[in-house]
């Protein structure tokens, strides 16, 4: 099978055959069908988040049951699947007190499967897989626990960008404890996981939805999502600018983009009593400059949110329901399509700070 492999940060990635095993106990082989390209794996790709190399990344995507190991109950060949990025192994803390999304056992194991091996090679070498998925490869070996059944009304498309970026996105906003009708929201960067922010800020009804970014053609893009203001931060002071929209600072602010900045910026936005959620994924190690003093007086809240903050599965139903009631717009966000072959202009177009999100289509046979 072919797939894009990094060996080498600020190196392109290479399109390579590689031996694929087949699905060991509890793991099945899935035939890729859409890829998302996604800021998570630049991260990687730029060396400012780190993987064992050589790795085939991509996290973000959906599929069809092609094989199912030995002990596999939860899928069945010929089904379509939205793949989870976080594959939870049901018995460590955090899945037994229902945080699926944070499960320490997937953590441990990274981008090596279960039993700590991975299942792709290149002659002598181990290739991993990000995530235990890949999916910027033909075919991927993962656990059965990142497919999620979907029904055929659902375009795969549609299904490979719930996989992260609706999820991550939307999901901060509606699982938010914070999230209520008629709060203020300022969401900071927009790309896919902003864009699906906004979406879910306008799902639960906010009065005010400010989208913040450096690139006027990307605020444009915002208004079709459901952004009521928009404040160019290279222009001008974006802090000033939402406190001056709303009156003194939003209610919720969520940080997407993911810098010691925007973070910063996302906890100086807020009003008294606001809560800023940390969405976007910084550079290792970095850190933000918050003021104790405001947090303490103005009785403010920092929390990050990891994969929507709640179980991928039990969210992917919600946002599902949502797409077919036609609440979500999710094709809306989908800018531009490339095989596997073209993935690196996929990235290229990412790393300009062009609209909306770039797709991979593999080729059916």
């Amino acid at each position: 099978m072919r797939a894009a492999v990094l060996y080498e940060a600020n190196q392109p990635l290479k399109i390579e055959e590689l031996t694929q095993d087949p699905p060991k106990a509890g793991e099945v082989r899935v035939k890729m069908d859409v890829a998302g390209v996604c800021a998570s794996d630049f991260h990687v790709m730029k060396g400012t988040a780190t993987l064992p190399l050589p790795v085939v990344l991509g996290h973000e995507g959906a599929g069809t049951i092609a094989e199912v190991g030995p002990g596999v109950t939860r899928v069945t060949p010929g089904e379509r699947c939205i793949l989870s990025f976080v594959s939870n192994c049901g018995h460590c803390r955090m899945c037994r007190t229902g945080h699926p999304q944070l499960c320490d056992t997937n953590a441990k194991t990274g981008a090596r499967q279960f039993d700590g091996t991975v299942r792709l090679h290149r002659g002598e070498t181990d290739v991993h897989q990000m995530a235990k998925l890949g999916v910027f490869a033909e075919s991927i070996v993962a656990p059965q626990q990142a497919c999620h059944p979907i029904p055929d009304s659902v375009p795969m498309h549609v299904a490979a960008l719930i996989g992260c970026c609706v999820t991550t996105g939307v999901g901060a906003v509606v699982n938010s404890p914070g999230a209520r009708p008629g709060a203020t929201v300022a969401v900071f960067g927009c790309g896919g996981v902003g864009l699906n922010a906004i979406q879910g800020a306008k799902l639960m009804n906010a009065s005010r939805i400010i989208a913040v970014d450096i690139y006027d053609h990307k605020l444009e893009f915002t208004y079709r999502f459901g952004a009521t203001d928009v404040v160019n931060a290279r222009e001008t002071d974006p802090v000033e600018a939402i406190r001056e929209l709303t009156g003194g600072g939003v209610d919720l602010a969520f940080d997407t983009f993911g810098s010691a900045l925007t973070t910063a910026n996302a906890v100086n936005a807020l009003g008294k009593g606001g809560t800023a959620v940390l969405v976007g994924l910084g550079a290792t190690g970095e850190t933000a400059p918050i003021d104790m003093v405001d947090m303490v007086r103005n009785q403010k809240s920092l929390v990050g949110s990891y994969y929507g903050s709640a179980s991928p599965h039990e969210t992917f139903d919600t946002l599902v329901d949502f797409y077919l009631k036609g609440s979500l717009d999710i094709e809306g966000l989908i800018a531009r399509t490339y095989s596997l072959d073209q993935i690196n202009e996929g990235f290229d177009a990412l790393g300009r700070g062009e609209d909306g999100r770039g797709i991979i289509r593999f080729e059916k046979g």
